[in-house]
């Protein structure tokens, strides 16, 4: 490999790192403040003192997740200067108001009033500090609004002209949201963030009752999280669903990628739904391969004999990593069924008034608690190595947009990134499991005596 090869790859590789890491954290502001104002409003409207245990529980964890989500955001947004400075030369007319309006409106909004979430409670009346909570929720929405504009615009870019030296301009403040990829995007993003969360609670509360098997603010977390996925994991399917169709229209390789498809079908057969192989990139072709016909038309093309456009009918430069997007496509979904089964399974025992008595289940349910943190991270590998090797798709292409940099200040940067990011990172998840196996704050020896009906 060349210098610049070297360069492009490691500046990649360190966007990568950086961006997952952050997304994770954003993820878990976004998915838990909704959880936040509905403890607090059970709070102070059901008069559930273990929905007011469980919201000063994960109010110090939501705080912390702020304070070092907002350090990671800052990272990861300077490498559009340093590392990718020619993309932001030709885009930054787009991609720069959208970066600047979720600061502006969503993360002041957010970062400023956790503050007075965390610190005003008692000390103003406790109607106002649920409307302070529905903001903080409302600016972790806001936040993740204005980013998956941006992105989805370099996904699907619309409303925008293009001059002679290859610059973006929009046509009109709209044409920020005009990305006909974004409404779906964004709604598939909240579901998965919210999922996510909802797990986390159900396994924590879940690992506090097999040691705590009377802690009612543990069921009231495990309760309400439950009775939120066996909702939410249908209608995410549904929405996955129609993300799937729109990517089919706009972005047609990364679906090929997804499904391992480099050949059309033989004539009269529909596509086949490859539960596993392992594609070859060079040959374009599967190894090893597992698939019963004509079973992936059904969700593709809704029909048993439709098909998709295959990978070799796209030049060989304009491809994915197809092996990469294919394994994270199927982790994403494998986990996304289990957790829609686990969901029936718990809820109908909740139902029954049987949950707690079960110790395999709960076990099962601290088993689940990552899972949905682990779809989410290989559901933006698909979106993002699908959309290789273009970083505005179909008209920038990621090779480039990369800096002239040196290749030993990449190295170094990427290495004192891994460092920090490790220690942070590493530092801060054991302080998190410690925090979640510790006492719950105020009110610790609360118990019940039977199973309470209500969420």
């Amino acid at each position: 490999m060349s210098e610049a090869e070297w360069v492009l790859l490691l500046s990649r590789g360190q966007f990568a790192l950086t961006m997952g890491m952050h997304i994770t954290l954003a993820a878990l502001t976004l998915g838990l403040a909704p959880f936040l104002v509905w403890f607090e409003a059970r709070w102070l409207w059901g008069k559930q003192e273990a929905s007011r245990i469980a919201l000063h529980f994960w109010l110090k964890i939501f705080a912390i997740t702020v304070a070092v989500g907002a350090v990671s955001g800052v990272v990861m947004e300077f490498q559009f200067g340093t590392n990718w400075s020619v993309f932001s030369q030709k885009a930054g007319g787009i991609i720069g108001p959208l970066l600047f309006y979720e600061v502006l409106i969503a993360f002041f909004l957010e970062s400023g009033l956790t503050g007075v979430m965390l610190f005003g409670m008692g000390k103003i009346t406790p109607k106002w500090h649920f409307v302070i909570t529905c903001l903080v929720a409302a600016g972790a929405l806001f936040s993740a609004f204005w980013i998956l504009a941006a992105n989805s615009w370099m996904q699907t870019p619309a409303g925008f002209v293009r001059d002679a030296k290859g610059y973006f301009h929009p046509t009109s403040w709209l044409a920020f949201l005009s990305a006909p990829s974004f409404p779906l995007r964004f709604f598939h993003m909240v579901l998965a963030s919210l999922i996510a969360v909802a797990f986390m609670i159900a396994g924590i509360g879940a690992w506090r009752l097999l040691h705590r098997p009377a802690e009612a603010a543990s069921r009231t977390m495990v309760k309400a999280a439950i009775c939120f996925v066996i909702i939410a994991t249908p209608v995410q399917i549904i929405v996955g669903d129609q993300h799937g169709e729109n990517t089919l229209s706009y972005q047609p390789q990364k679906v090929a990628a997804m499904e391992g498809s480099w050949h059309q079908p033989v004539t009269g057969e529909g596509e086949p739904l490859r539960l596993f192989a392992w594609p070859d990139q060079q040959t374009q072709r599967n190894t090893l391969e597992v698939a019963i016909p004509s079973v992936g038309s059904l969700y593709l093309r809704h029909n048993l004999n439709g098909h998709i456009k295959s990978l070799s009918e796209f030049p060989a430069e304009d491809l994915p990593p197809v092996a990469a997007v294919f394994f994270s496509f199927r982790i994403m979904v494998g986990l996304g069924l289990l957790m829609m089964l686990t969901s029936i399974v718990v809820a109908y025992r909740l139902k029954r008034g049987r949950l707690f008595d079960s110790r395999p289940l709960l076990a099962w349910l601290v088993w689940m608690t990552p899972s949905g943190f682990v779809a989410l991270l290989a559901g933006w590998l698909v979106t993002e190595l699908g959309r290789q090797p273009w970083t505005i798709y179909g008209m920038l292409r990621t090779a480039g947009s990369v800096s002239a940099l040196p290749l030993p200040w990449v190295v170094a940067s990427c290495c004192g990134v891994l460092l920090v990011y490790s220690l942070v990172f590493g530092f801060g998840l054991r302080h998190f499991l410690r925090y979640a196996s510790g006492p719950l704050p105020e009110g610790q020896n609360v118990v019940v005596t039977a199973i309470p009906t209500s969420t």
